[in-house]
């Protein structure tokens, strides 16, 4: 009984039906704009994408073999619906496949520590590893680090720092004390200036502290121990190790606390790690491309983008699978109710942006017929919410294209949308960017935040449940639909870019972004 209710439960949550919204009067005329809603709507295929993406293949870091699997689900399902549907390799990186990790304070007591190791990171070879924790110690000078460094020889290393709170700032304003939640933030800001004071002090000029963390490894560390908490409840920050002989591993804030607090303590707290990791050398790496070509204008490109990886702590829904299959959704639609477009149709699911845009930079410097012939590019890279804000990204007159195109989609989705113009080119962040530098019309898609910046993004809570799917539909019809009316738009959407650029936040002058190379290989890289 409890399966057959639990698998009801599941096809509730994946059912596509839409009851509250059949009731709306349909604010077009366009044959093709109503079916497009219809399809988004009533037929909806994004919560069965979703769920077979982010459940069943998971996270897609770079050049693992979650991305491999995920690349040729992708390009099933596309070739599926009638596209040319391919991946193309742009570059090498470091091949990576986790296996189980598993971390427990062992003394002066027992518990089973939320943690795991991070992306890159060497295992222990499937064998339990056991020993001692240290913190860094307050370092006023490279001299005190060097003094230090003997001492971590086989010990855990702990070398973030130690949230005073687990609780969020809003549950502080709420319920503190008067004063209270003031001393308290005082306190912590005191601790943490301090903090960063100490890592510098250490001689590092690293920004990412990847010198102190391979200075340890030298000298003998058993393991790094990190932890990064944004400010909401449950969540660490994700990210990479920096070692390659050592393990690092994270821990939640609370449990990074609690190891911390015994080891300042003196109460000689020890860990015990088990991790499989394996390191699968320098391996190709590829985009996901998928096209139809135009009936008129084949050399001219309208394009669907989003990147398709994603760090390796949770399932990478928000970040970037929610855009990833908004787009393949998308695609799917146009070829059901717009099979011969006036222009070629074409989709990018980007590798390597997590490692600095390398996909889709990549693909600019090899495809400038591409760049040179783009009517537009929509993309959408923040998370699970409607759209609610679109900007011209600098172009003087794309933003007269956008409204006419806007003004065309139903209202029940462009209510929401804040267009800016002619705004102000991306400089980085997101693949349309590597676009935009060009300069080539590249628009983001700018989503509602559902908290995505604090409690999804790079965080391992970024899971198939924090999805939102009437506000997935309702891209839907918005992608779809702004596709189609930039296929068939009789006028070429100018390039013209805007004269003068709002100051940057120090008041400095601004100029039009410069397009930055490809990186094409992990050794290439200043992030790794």
């Amino acid at each position: 009984m409890r399966t057959t209710i639990l698998a009801a439960a599941l096809a509730a949550v994946l059912s596509t039906g839409a009851p509250e919204l059949r009731a709306q009067t349909l604010a077009t005329d366009d044959p093709v704009l109503t079916e497009i809603w219809r399809q988004a709507m009533y037929r909806s295929q994004i919560p069965m994408l979703a769920q077979a993406l982010l459940d069943s293949i998971g996270p897609r870091l770079t050049a693992s073999p979650g991305m491999e699997r995920a690349q040729a689900w992708a390009v099933g399902k596309l070739g599926g619906w009638g596209y040319d549907a391919r991946t193309e390799e742009y570059g090498t990186w470091l091949g990576w496949d986790r296996g189980v990790s598993h971390v427990d304070l062992v003394a002066p007591r027992v518990r089973s520590l939320e943690g795991r190791i991070l992306a890159w990171s060497p295992g222990t070879g499937g064998e339990p590893v056991e020993g001692e924790v240290v913190a860094l110690p307050p370092i006023g000078r490279p001299g005190d680090f060097a003094a230090f460094l003997p001492y971590v020889q086989g010990r855990f290393v702990m070398v973030s720092f130690p949230e005073m709170s687990c609780r969020t700032d809003e549950q502080w304003k709420e319920f503190a004390q008067e004063g209270s939640f003031e001393r308290m933030d005082q306190a912590r800001t005191t601790a943490r200036d301090a903090w960063n004071a100490s890592l510098a002090a250490t001689g590092s000029e690293d920004p990412r502290r990847r010198d102190v963390h391979r200075a340890l490894e030298r000298a003998g560390a058993l393991g790094i121990v990190t932890s990064l908490w944004p400010g909401s409840y449950g969540t660490t920050r994700v990210f990479n190790s920096y070692t390659r002989e050592i393990p690092t591993f994270e821990l939640s804030c609370e449990d990074y606390g609690l190891v911390y607090r015994l080891a300042a303590n003196g109460q000689s707290p020890r860990l015990r790690l088990t991790a499989e990791a394996e390191f699968l050398g320098e391996v190709p790496v590829f985009n996901v491309l998928a096209s139809i070509p135009g009936s008129e204008l084949p050399d001219e490109y309208v394009m669907l983008s989003a990147h398709f990886d994603s760090w390796e702590g949770g399932s990478g829904a928000t970040d970037n699978g929610t855009g990833s299959v908004l787009m393949m959704e998308a695609a799917r639609i146009l070829r059901e109710v717009y099979p011969n477009p006036k222009r070629t149709i074409l989709i990018g699911l980007w590798s390597g942006e997590e490692q600095g845009l390398n996909g889709s930079r990549a693909f600019v410097e090899d495809h400038p017929e591409v760049v040179a012939g783009l009517q537009a590019l929509f993309n959408q890279d923040n998370g699970t919410g409607r759209v609610v804000s679109m900007s011209a990204s600098g172009l003087v007159d794309a933003g007269a294209h956008l409204g006419r195109w806007l003004s065309r989609v139903p209202s029940e989705v462009t209510r929401y949308i804040d267009l800016q113009f002619p705004g102000t080119p991306s400089s980085g962040g997101t693949d349309h960017a590597s676009f935009v530098c060009a300069p080539a019309p590249g628009f983001g898609l700018g989503a509602l935040s559902w908290d995505y910046g604090t409690h999804t993004w790079h965080t391992h809570r970024d899971t198939f449940d924090k999805l939102v799917f009437d506000d997935l539909k309702n891209n839907a019809v918005l992608v779809a639909s702004l596709v189609y009316l930039a296929s068939e738009d009789p006028e070429r959407v100018s390039r013209e870019q805007r004269s003068v650029l709002p100051p940057a936040r120090n008041g400095q002058p601004t100029e039009w972004p410069v397009c930055q190379p490809a990186t094409r290989a992990s050794g290439e890289s200043p992030r790794m």
